[in-house]
């Protein structure tokens, strides 16, 4: 035993007392006697061990931890900032850039410029080769935007397609060289495993001024680049400040257009299409006016691409549908036509992506009673032979109403012809450029002719279209053809005059026989 004066217990309070306040690298004295007291010591110096290890540990995980989350917090802070299809830049990163030019500018006396950029056919890529080839294309797009631009330049995607470039410190005219340079880098083709893409560009350019906010510069870009597409194709067009009425004058006839589909405003003309060998109007084809309040008559030419920016097409297209099939109901309850009558409807490929479609159509002919033969959808031949799974399980819903479906513009885009036959459509409506030279050009009947029985080798009949001239009914005729469809027939027609032309036709035919 050990007696209550012996000095170690004492250095063994002061220990414990050190451990318990945190100093783990303290210990205690152990004496020679290597007894009880001593062996207490020894233990109260190797649980201090023991902590201070143990401490040490801690802090590391700790230090490791603190690190993990301090990259975390980076890597969150970059995806927020960062577009996570293309890694560039998003629209706040964007405009985070611009903002820090507009003040360097304001101290150093120059200017940032900001380039916005819309691809011209990307709408179309989608709705015809998919997401996925689209993904592609906005990924390649971005990576020419950044080799065509300067180090110091920052390339955003603001979302779909539109891409923008933050020049700081930049005059309008090298800024526009480096405009043209991106321009001529996405004129070159993208090359994709199974084909090649052509997309060009429109792009705006806007200056900034003293004062002026990030988004103002960005809106002012904007309409420069409605500017850029309304003059064609790969244009690069400065901000002015008259381009703001043009931008005004837009979103009025935005507005304008979406209150007529709603409203009144839009009326539908209707093409006769005729059976060549009796001259019977086997059906018509309905196209669409606009009856615009101030500005009179609006050809589609003018307003559809209008829809299409606004996403308003399926809207018009769902107008059209409903329009013309309840006039083709009304039209047989009148007895102005027969069963075999059909009308013509011009789809979107917008219409092919959305599966409410084929119930917009469903719901159209339960409402109507008009029977399902009777309609005809008409779909170019670049968004049906190009479409995607959706556009063809979209096709195969439309065919199991028992609607009919049409190639229209056939002859100017993609034909290929093995996929042609299994596609679920009845007819092609031929391009009128295939037969513009009918009657002058002594090759152009051979060329008809071939054109006749290629498509009738793939199962399928042909509607000519553009015929003016009696020379080219007369020819199509002679050849076999079994339908046409042009002036020389019947400009289109308000409804109301064709009960007149199909009894017209009716007397005159009754006349023949």
């Amino acid at each position: 035993m050990f007696a209550d004066n012996d000095p170690r217990l004492s250095r063994l309070l002061d220990g414990i007392v050190r451990l318990a306040s945190g100093d783990l690298q303290s210990r205690i004295e152990v004496s020679p006697a290597r007894d009880e007291l001593d062996a207490i010591i020894m233990g109260t110096n190797m649980l201090a061990e023991d902590l201070q290890i143990i401490y040490q540990e801690l802090e590391q995980r700790v230090e490791v931890r603190t690190q993990l989350l301090r990259e975390a917090h980076l890597e969150m802070q970059e995806m927020a900032m960062q577009d996570p299809l293309t890694g560039l830049a998003n629209r706040s990163a964007l405009l985070a850039a611009l903002k820090s030019a507009q003040g360097n500018g304001a101290r150093d006396g120059e200017a940032p410029v900001i380039l916005l950029l819309d691809l011209d056919a990307f709408k179309t890529i989608n709705d015809t080769l998919g997401h996925t080839v689209g993904d592609q294309v906005l990924i390649t797009v971005g990576e020419r935007i950044r080799g065509a631009v300067r180090e110091t330049d920052v390339v955003a995607r603001l979302g779909g397609d539109e891409f923008a470039v933050v020049m700081p410190a930049t005059g309008p005219d090298q800024a526009s060289i480096v405009g043209q340079r991106i321009l001529a880098a996405l004129q070159q083709p993208i090359e994709l495993p199974d084909r090649s893409i052509r997309c060009g560009a429109s792009l705006g350019l806007s200056v900034g001024d003293a004062g002026q906010g990030p988004e103002d510069m960005l809106m002012q870009a904007d309409v420069a680049m409605y500017a850029s597409k309304a003059e064609g194709q790969n244009r690069l067009h400065i901000f002015e400040p008259g381009l703001l009425l043009v931008r005004r004058l837009r979103s009025q006839l935005v507005d304008d257009l979406r209150a007529a589909i709603k409203g009144q405003g839009l009326v539908l003309h209707y093409q006769p299409v005729v059976e060549l060998a009796t001259g019977r109007i086997e059906g018509v084809e309905a196209l669409i006016r606009w009856n615009h309040p101030s500005r009179g008559l609006i050809m589609p030419d003018e307003f559809i691409p209008l829809a299409e920016e606004a996403g308003l097409i399926s809207e018009l297209g769902f107008w059209v549908l409903n329009t013309a099939v309840g006039q083709l109901r009304d039209w047989i309850s009148d007895s102005v036509v027969d069963s075999r009558f059909s009308v013509r409807i011009n789809i979107s490929p917008t219409d092919l992506q959305s599966l409410q479609f084929i119930e917009d159509v469903r719901a159209v002919l339960t409402e109507t009673g008009v029977r399902p033969e009777q309609v005809v959808l008409e779909l170019t031949e670049m968004a049906i032979v190009k479409g995607n799974d959706l556009d063809r399980y979209s096709l195969g819903g439309l065919r199991g109403l028992g609607v009919g479906i049409e190639i229209d513009d056939f002859g100017t885009g993609y034909s290929s012809i093995s996929y042609l036959r299994k596609l679920p459509v009845d007819r092609v409506k031929v391009d009128r450029s295939l037969i513009v030279g009918l009657g002058t050009d002594p090759t152009q009947p051979a060329l008809v002719a071939a054109v006749l029985q290629l498509v009738r080798a793939c199962g399928l009949e042909a509607v000519w279209e553009g015929v003016e001239t009696a020379v080219q009914a007369d020819h199509l005729r002679n050849l076999g053809c079994l339908s046409a469809q042009g002036y020389f027939f019947s400009r289109p027609l308000p409804a109301e005059q064709i009960p007149a032309l199909v009894a017209a036709q009716s007397s005159a035919g009754n006349t023949r026989q």
